[in-house]
């Protein structure tokens, strides 16, 4: 089988056609970067090994424009995003799927560096891709590269994480800098390049959530903010547990250069999109020890408890206290306020 030219070529229709140009793509550079056992299988599915425990299943597409922006890349996020789903219902994650629509025309080198960079983010998080699908559409009729990843993982013993569970006089608490990947991303939009070095904190979760939970086991609520960024994320939350709740704006931790952008763009950072942040809401008894385990991981050094549960609400209000002491509803948005962002 003739090698394929990585450094110069492009990916035509003949990679999607099911012959031998779409063996060698599959063979040169998808199982070269993703190997493992169970993959080598080269079937049509991959047969794992019997798991004790209840399952968690997750599927996420990543469209996000641009494909290659300050502190990651759509390869990176696919995976991150699709472990962080898992691991925020209390999940260990084991195993990803993962299927790339691609447009003629595509650059080979850019389509490995996106390949490579999924290979190390799911070895430094522990994660096998076990198996994928490769389409090829016409050129203009999609933006580069498009991937969608499955996700499969088993739920730790006696944790029953759930969005319906906060409780009046809960904590919540957030896992540190707010807007990193949204601002980081915008940065590379356009002629929106801020000039600062503000990078994406896309990163995989998991090993934070475990230490979090071996700290309070009796976690309430775990989220992702990723589209919507977090003011999205409590009103699912107080919609879900029919609560309201009230944050405290001096306590959300914020970057300058984010505050900054968000200004200047007429943006508000809560509905900025994350990647390696959560939320989490625990009872209040627990919300200090549970901000101790949080600290101690480099991924939530900035964690901080910003706000409250309150009481039983028919109309779910999520409420911000401002620096200047009013107060404010922070409402669901009309729309999305950052498209292509994940």
């Amino acid at each position: 089988m003739n090698a394929l030219d990585l450094q110069h070529g492009r990916v035509d229709l003949s990679h999607g056609s099911g012959g031998r140009a779409m063996a060698q793509l599959i063979a040169q550079l998808f199982t070269r970067e993703f190997d493992n056992e169970f993959l080598a299988q080269g079937d049509d599915g991959a047969r794992l090994p019997h798991t004790e425990g209840r399952l968690v299943l997750t599927t996420d597409s990543h469209v996000v424009s641009p494909l290659f922006f300050p502190g990651g890349d759509i390869g990176c996020l696919s995976v991150h995003g699709c472990i962080n789903d898992i691991a925020v219902m209390g999940a260990q994650p084991l195993y990803l799927t993962a299927g790339f629509i691609l447009e003629e025309g595509f650059p080979l080198a850019d389509l490995g560096r996106i390949v490579a960079s999924m290979a190390q983010a799911a070895r430094e998080a522990g994660v096998l891709v076990v198996a994928g699908d490769t389409k090829v559409v016409e050129q203009g009729k999609a933006d580069g590269v498009f991937i969608t990843t499955a996700g499969l993982g088993v739920l730790r013993e006696g944790v029953d994480l759930s969005g319906a569970n906060a409780r009046p006089g809960d904590a919540i608490l957030v896992s540190g800098m707010l807007g990193d990947h949204g601002m980081a991303v915008l940065s590379k939009r356009e002629n929106m390049d801020f000039g600062t070095t503000l990078l994406s904190d896309t990163a995989a979760l998991h090993r934070l959530i475990a230490r979090m939970l071996d700290a309070v086991p009796g976690i309430h609520v775990l989220r992702d903010p990723t589209r919507g960024g977090v003011a999205t994320t409590l009103n699912e939350i107080a919609t879900q547990s029919g609560v309201g709740m009230l944050i405290e704006e001096a306590k959300l931790p914020l970057r300058p250069q984010v505050a900054a952008g968000c200004e200047l763009l007429g943006l508000d950072p809560l509905y900025i999109a994350n990647e390696g942040k959560l939320v989490a809401i625990c009872a209040a008894a627990d919300a200090q020890g549970l901000l101790a385990a949080m600290r101690a991981d480099p991924l939530g050094a900035n964690a901080d408890i910003i706000g409250t549960v309150g009481e039983r609400d028919p109309h779910c209000f999520v409420q911000m206290r401002t620096s200047l002491g009013g107060l404010r509803v922070v409402d669901w948005l009309a729309g999305e306020q950052l498209p292509r962002i994940c």
